[in-house]
């Protein structure tokens, strides 16, 4: 296994591919890879390897809940007369495999429903194929969820199966039935998970049936040690949060000092005796070491007492072993498992409205906006044809064969129908076109916006620019979606006189604020040295442009608009950090070579 618990080779990847296989019911695995023949080898291997019974679907990237959960099928109804129901799709992979395609994108409703149906009798396991940018995740309540998951785009496909795996498998399946974990082994998945930070108790229980899985298909009478080390691996190092200190050493005792020989008792006729106080005889007794307990029991009591020590020992240094690197400056527990992100890249910061991709429709009137979801409301208001036309037939006194053959609909029928998009987002670009960074790196500024520029396009956010030099602030491009103005703007940008800081900052928080006034989202990255020298009103001096700056800043943080301050100054210097701080952006040092460092920044900072 590499580094953050995801296998480094093929055969890795078939040993998790085999553990979900064994019994994949409501069990995720996440496939992390691109469309490709890696990709297409595993998932066959995976077939192979689940019982021929196990049907396996494919789910479609955007379901519906009846497409999952089953309905009402309306065209059968209206045929029958009577309510016909269509089996979801995890009905109809029950006791096999349902492979969702795209999971990043899941909206995190449709999550909800697909994992809440993970834990119904003989729920099918669960493949999620995430295709998404590194910046990208799935869901939090489907992250939540994972129990297994590994990285393909680097691996070469090997061997598919080795001749009469699928009976071993089938032998494995019958030894799970009567397999136990032992109290010592729960008990240092338990002791792992705290030393990692996973607190989420889903996690130690989804370690503990990987543990069963892995000890079934090594052959074991219980889970054993190794079994445990493997699923803290897998399961909790993905999850680790903290890196675990080291096991203290244990304290020796003090030096005791050697115990006095007990004297022989004095001649009753000697001066000693006589001048012996007359209780020293019960004083003597009570100081005399008592027997020492049976040897056997006590080494009992150690093994028992040491051999749990040992095991957690052994499952932390394996799931230590495993963790991801830069743990520590990696996102906060909501991106690595915590359902506390409910939803996915699709649904993050979702609108609601009558464009975009359409949600599941709801009760509710059409008008003011909401528009009438016609195939949804005859659905509801299909099984009530009946007893509705009995009903009529006795107000109306007419027979129900006389009565006009017509659809009877309610208002508790009618249902609206609703869209969610994205919000656009803009990154407004504010840089310091000034004497001071043309003379420093403004060039080098220009090459990282560029590099920027090409990955919002990509992302289909617009970009805007903004450059403050001389006595204010200029918008050299409004907000737009074509990268190659942007490019022309870019490269016309010119550099020389003041830095009004001030300025800059107002004509971006102001620009920002209009966006928001529209429904957008916008974010702020801001390229200077942070030396401001023209003040507000456009008068130079060191003192007042500081100071107006601070103000400035204070404003734009108070607005809570995320922002990146990137520092072009050749050297380390405070105005630029203490500038950041003031407007409670992320800081960052340009340094040569390194534009991907800043390109992660500014992808956290969409995210």
């Amino acid at each position: 296994m590499s580094q953050g618990g995801t296998p480094q080779s093929w055969d890795d990847a078939i040993l998790v591919a085999r553990l979900f296989a064994l019994q994949p019911s409501g069990l995720v695995l996440r496939i992390r890879a691109g469309v490709g023949v890696t990709r297409d080898a595993f998932l066959a291997a995976l077939r192979a390897l689940l019982p021929e019974t196990a049907p396996i679907l494919r789910c479609p990237a955007h379901p519906t809940s009846e497409a999952l959960l089953g309905g009402l099928d309306l065209s059968a109804t209206l045929a029958a007369g009577r309510p016909v129901q269509r089996q979801g799709l995890i009905a109809r992979a029950a006791g096999g495999v349902l492979l969702m395609a795209s999971a990043e994108r899941l909206p995190g409703e449709t999550a909800s429903l697909l994992c809440a149906s993970l834990d119904r009798e003989n729920a099918p396991g669960l493949v999620a194929l995430d295709e998404g940018e590194p910046d990208e995740d799935l869901p939090g309540v489907l992250l939540d969820r994972v129990a297994l998951r590994v990285e393909l785009d680097a691996l070469r496909p090997g061997p598919l199966q080795a001749p009469g795996e699928r009976a071993l498998l089938s032998e494995a399946r019958r030894r799970l039935q009567g397999l136990v974990t032992p109290v010592p082994v729960a008990d240092a998945l338990c002791s792992a998970a705290l030393a990692l930070g996973v607190f989420p108790m889903r996690a130690t229980m989804l370690a503990a049936g990987i543990a069963r899985l892995a000890a079934a298909l090594a052959g074991h009478a219980q889970v054993e040690a190794d079994d445990a080390a493997l699923a803290a691996a897998l399961v909790l190092a993905p999850r680790a949060t903290t890196i675990p200190m080291p096991p203290e050493a244990p304290a020796q005792d003090p030096p005791q000092a050697a115990e006095p020989q007990p004297a022989e008792p004095p001649d009753a006729t000697s001066p000693a005796a006589s001048d012996a106080p007359p209780d020293s005889g019960p004083q003597e007794a009570e100081t005399q070491p008592p027997d020492p307990p049976d040897s056997g029991s006590r080494d009992d009591s150690e093994d028992r007492k040491a051999a749990p020590d040992d095991m957690r020992e052994t499952v932390l240094a394996a799931a230590a072993a495993m963790l991801p690197p830069h743990l520590l400056d990696a996102p906060p527990l909501a991106a690595r498992g915590s359902a506390s992100g409910a939803q996915g890249r699709a649904g993050a910061g979702a609108v609601l409205g009558t464009r975009g991709r359409p949600l599941t429709p709801r009760p509710g009137r059409p008008g003011q906006g909401n528009r009438l979801a016609l195939v949804e409301t005859l659905r509801h208001a299909a099984p009530w044809q009946k007893p509705r036309r009995a009903a009529a037939s006795r107000r109306t006194g007419m027979s129900e064969a006389e009565a006009p053959r017509r659809l009877l609909v309610q208002l508790s029928d009618l249902h609206v129908s609703r869209c969610s998009r994205r919000p656009r987002s803009t990154a407004i670009f504010l840089v310091d076109a000034s004497g001071s960074a043309a003379m420093h790196r403004l060039a080098e500024a220009k090459g990282a916006i560029e590099l920027l520029l090409g990955e919002c396009y990509v992302r289909r956010d617009r970009v805007a620019l903004l450059a403050f030099r001389g006595s204010g602030a200029e918008l050299l491009l409004p907000p737009t979606g074509a990268l190659a103005r942007a490019r022309r703007s870019l490269a016309a940008l010119p550099g020389g006189g003041g830095t009004p800081v001030a300025s800059g900052l107002d004509a971006a928080l102001a620009l920002a604020s209009q966006l928001r006034r529209l429904g957008e989202t916008a974010l702020i990255v801001m390229l200077t040295d942070g030396r401001a020298n023209i003040a507000r009103d456009g008068t130079p001096g060191r003192a007042r442009a500081e100071q107006d700056a601070r103000a400035s800043a204070t404003r734009l943080r108070a607005a809570g608009l995320p922002a990146l301050l990137v520092d072009i100054a050749p050297r380390v210097q405070p105005h630029a950090e203490a500038l950041a701080a003031s407007m409670g952006a992320r800081y960052l040092r340009l340094m040569q070579g390194e534009p991907e460092r800043l390109s992660r920044a500014v992808r956290a900072l969409a995210a």
